[in-house]
């Protein structure tokens, strides 16, 4: 049976093409095909596609080379076909990368091998009404939701919602909507606490919000939360994994649950979060000494 993979690389610099190049190489020695969503002069000599939600169509999986922001956009493509998706880091932190740039020889050989894991990793379904409820877009999220105000003269007032009642309302920047995938990123930053990304859970971050109480709350995975900005604030935008936008007037609503699909991640070990934490984030573990025996 033939064997198919998606390669999406993050193009930007030219170490990032000789391991593009080095990628293509060993799966086409393997007898596996290869195409790849890039720009056109990135491996001419291969089909191209263009990011569509038929890109990874027929593909065993998606192999994405870069950082975290080029594996939230392949992410895209692998949800859409239901097939999983590898990351390899080629960025700076790289949280949703399973492997380090310096391990993609080993990778690979783990690909072809299919010797890999997968796991579901839980997203958010988004939706966002006007203010006579009428539906204006539809969206889902792997990292997070953010309601971003774009008056940055004022505050968003906006009424956080959780089960269909009222929780608090605030002036903020915006109100964050994270998976426990997406908490060590943009809600990480607002002061959000870092979830294992086993645990089902939604997480909400007001966002610089003026409040007495503006404190992260952890939710069940069967919540519907929902934030309301009032008639009379700024407009705001909904931005989920930091590249699909849906535009939020005064008075809108935004919705979001668990997702109905959720992403397939590609696993080559099983290597405990703890450690991924303390690795990416450089945490100082000096004079640990474990449990005595």
């Amino acid at each position: 049976m033939m064997r198919e993979i998606l390669l999406v690389p993050h193009s930007g610099r030219a170490d990032n093409l000789d391991a593009a190049k080095r990628a293509a190489e060993l799966l086409l020695a393997a007898g596996i095909t290869v195409r790849v969503c890039a720009k056109a002069d990135v491996l001419p000599e291969l089909t191209h596609v263009e990011h569509s939600p038929d890109a990874a169509a027929g593909c065993e999986l998606v192999l994405v080379l870069g950082g975290d922001g080029t594996f939230l956009r392949a992410a895209d493509l692998a949800r859409a076909v239901d097939v999983p998706v590898l990351g390899i880091n080629l960025g700076h932190v790289g949280f949703l990368a399973e492997w380090d740039a310096e391990s993609l020889d080993r990778a690979l050989v783990r690909v072809i091998d299919r010797n890999y894991g997968v796991e579901d990793r839980l997203t958010i379904d988004v939706s966002v009404f006007d203010a006579d409820g009428n539906l204006l877009k539809r969206g889902w999220a792997l990292n997070e939701a953010s309601i971003e105000n774009l008056d940055r003269s004022g505050v968003l007032d906006a009424i956080l919602e959780i089960d269909g009642r009222p929780v608090s309302a605030f002036g903020c920047d915006g109100v964050l909507i994270s998976t426990p995938t997406g908490s060590t990123a943009y809600a990480f930053s607002a002061g959000g606490p870092v979830l294992w990304p086993s645990l089902d859970a939604i997480l909400v971050v007001p966002n610089n919000a003026h409040a007495l109480f503006t404190k992260p709350l952890v939710v069940s995975p069967d919540s519907q939360v929902a934030v309301e900005s009032a008639s009379d604030t700024s407009a705001a935008m909904v931005v989920m994994d930091g590249f699909r936008r849906i535009n939020m007037p005064p008075g809108a609503r935004v919705e979001a649950v668990r997702g109905a699909h959720p992403v397939r991640w590609v696993r080559l070990d099983d290597q405990p979060f703890t450690d991924r934490l303390v690795r990416k984030l450089r945490l100082p573990i000096e004079g640990w000494r474990g449990r005595q025996s």
